[in-house]
């Protein structure tokens, strides 16, 4: 590869000129105590780290961050850690969705604000990753991604515990009176008992194994637990190989394509990954000037079945993953399915970079002849459509009980999840395991932000019956981590006017999965009545970043990114006076 000169680096715009501002940006540096011999004249890599007191998930981040600057100093560069909004999960409200775009916009103006020529990425927990790649891509100059890890397993009374998923299964078992109050508070110091992301197949290892396979990451990054020295060392390879991209100018622009996309989604179906990809891929790919639709996707899901015996879909946790192989011996197995010509931050192409992967446990890691979940049985992702989402929704069939993929019931809609809570654990709720529950308002505008409220909980009087399931809709999201029938993502949104604001109680649900059916049997002429009267009902921002959100923000099956954001066209560089 032929290595650009140094003049032609944008980080000498500030640096290298005689005039007054070559000066003060040169004062300025030493004034931090750094030698001129110490950056002048180098390649300055960006670390944008999302680290944060108030996020778990990315509680190592600075550690790591002085492990990449030593990968940068040993290849000559010169390395700058710029802190970006951390999105951790949990701990933010109403939803971390809701700042995704913040993060992306973020990410973009401070590498073009800066004088910047590369940059690490650091994040890991559920929309970090999407968005400091939107950003990242859009600015497009050589990136790495360096994923957080996920943490180390967890064990409750000799039962394998997955953050997030057994929350959810020992929260019901909890309401259900099968284990006591003083079990719930042992249990919170036992499922998460490391550094690191949910530990299950959610979202955060969902996207980040995704942009692995997508060629974002050193080979296999996505799979090394965070606790794991190795995880440590890779962030450190992560600095050496981002000088190498600067004099290689190899940026986004020049390995994301449709053959990337392509091996994310053979990933994506195979992981039995989080219903949140759809969303996050199609926002990425926008940014990338890639067609991708919850279509191809589908198409996708119909072809790779899960092949990762993972929580929720299996029955292992991602540090089994990891020391079966992890996400490269995956892609070993499904490579019939890859594109192996797609480009890849280290220089090399997948099929390349998987050539010698081998797998170490063929029960973790099966193959499209021995996979977790047939696809007769379900599939990762389940695209549906009909009068009740006539622009699609998602769910991820494959985590659902069979009995109920083909379905009629009677709707119960709640339009808020105050209004839920405070009645579905009513004793005098007419309400059977054969209902259908529906919460709205949910979505990109109506909550705003489209929070994880989709797996809607199970009244208490039918936990107590044995009933662990139900049908459930709702326009917003569910966390990677759980399972269920839910269907999500419904488009258009109730709060705009979608026809899951003309709902009522009582009216009849079908779902037909295998058809990629959702319906409302409800007469046109009655739907058109129900029409004219509608009002919102959701909250309207006036001011706040909530306000900018609710008018920019696209649909579920659009992205969820800002009309301004995801706009082709360059952008201008920083004029310097």
């Amino acid at each position: 590869m032929t290595r650009r000169p140094l003049a032609d680096l944008r980080s000498q715009r500030w640096f290298a000129s005689d005039d007054m501002r070559g000066f003060a940006h040169r004062q300025r540096t030493q004034q931090m105590g750094m030698r001129r011999e110490e950056f002048l004249g180098k390649p300055v890599v960006a670390i944008l780290n999302t680290w944060s007191d108030m996020s778990p998930c990315h509680s190592h981040l600075r550690d790591r961050a002085e492990a990449v600057k030593r990968g940068v100093w040993q290849a000559g560069g010169y390395p700058v850690e710029l802190p970006a909004l951390s999105v951790g999960e949990v701990m933010v409200k109403p939803t971390t969705m809701l700042y995704r775009n913040f993060l992306a916009m973020e990410v973009e103006e401070l590498l073009r604000s800066h004088p910047v020529d590369g940059a690490v990425l650091l994040g890991g927990c559920d929309k970090s990753t999407p968005g400091l790649l939107m950003g990242a891509i859009s600015m497009d100059l050589p990136v790495i991604f360096c994923p957080a890890g996920p943490m180390s397993n967890g064990q409750w009374r000799g039962v394998k515990t997955g953050a997030g998923t057994h929350t959810k299964k020992y929260w019901d078992e909890l309401r259900a009176g099968n284990i006591t109050q003083d079990d719930w508070v042992d249990l919170e110091s036992r499922m998460t008992r490391s550094i690191g992301t949910c530990n299950t197949m959610g979202t955060a290892s969902t996207m980040t194994s995704i942009v692995d396979a997508m060629g974002l990451t050193l080979p296999g990054a996505s799979s090394i637990p965070a606790a794991d020295s190795g995880h440590t060392r890779m962030a450190s390879s992560c600095g050496e190989r981002i000088m190498e991209m600067i004099w290689e100018d190899l940026k986004p622009s020049r390995i994301l394509d449709a053959r990337s996309f392509r091996n994310g989604l053979v990933a994506y179906m195979a992981l039995g990954g989080s219903t949140n990809a759809a969303v996050h891929l199609i926002a990425m790919a926008r940014r990338a000037g890639v067609e991708l639709t919850l279509d191809d996707m589908s198409d996708m899901a119909g072809k790779v079945p899960v092949c990762a015996n993972l929580f929720p879909s299996g029955e292992y946790l991602m540090e089994d993953f990891y020391f079966a192989g992890g996400l490269l011996a995956m892609l070993k197995k499904l490579e019939a399915h890859l594109d192996p010509e797609a480009k890849t931050v280290n220089g090399r192409t997948l099929g390349e970079n998987i050539a010698d992967a081998e797998c170490w446990n063929d029960d973790v890691i099966r193959g499209p002849n021995n996979p977790v979940v047939p696809l007769s049985q379900g599939k990762t992702l389940a695209v549906l459509r009909g009068n009740l989402a006539p622009n699609g929704a998602v769910m991820k069939s494959s985590a659902a009980n069979p009995k109920f993929l083909k379905h009629v019931g009677p709707a119960i809609v709640f339009d808020s999840p105050a209004e839920m809570n405070k009645a579905i654990d009513d004793p005098d709720l007419d309400i059977t395991e054969d209902s259908v529950i529906v919460l709205r308002n949910a979505g990109p505008v109506g909550a705003p932000g489209m929070p994880e409220w989709g797996n809607l909980p199970i009244p208490k009087k039918l936990l107590k019956q044995g009933v662990r399931d139900m049908v459930r809709i709702c326009d917003g999201r569910m966390s990677g981590t759980h399972y269920g029938t839910c269907i999500l993502h419904v488009a258009p949104e109730a709060a705009v006017g979608g026809p899951l604001g003309l709902l009522k109680t009582g009216d009849l649900i079908e779902l037909d999965v295998a058809a990629g059916r959702l319906d409302m049997r409800v007469a046109p002429a009655e739907l058109e009545r129900r029409k004219a009267e509608w009002k919102p009902t959701a909250p309207v921002y006036g001011r706040s970043f909530a306000a900018l959100y609710q008018r920019h923000v696209s649909q579920a099956d659009e992205g969820c990114d800002f009309d301004f954001l995801s706009a082709p066209g360059p952008v201008a560089e920083p004029v310097i006076f």
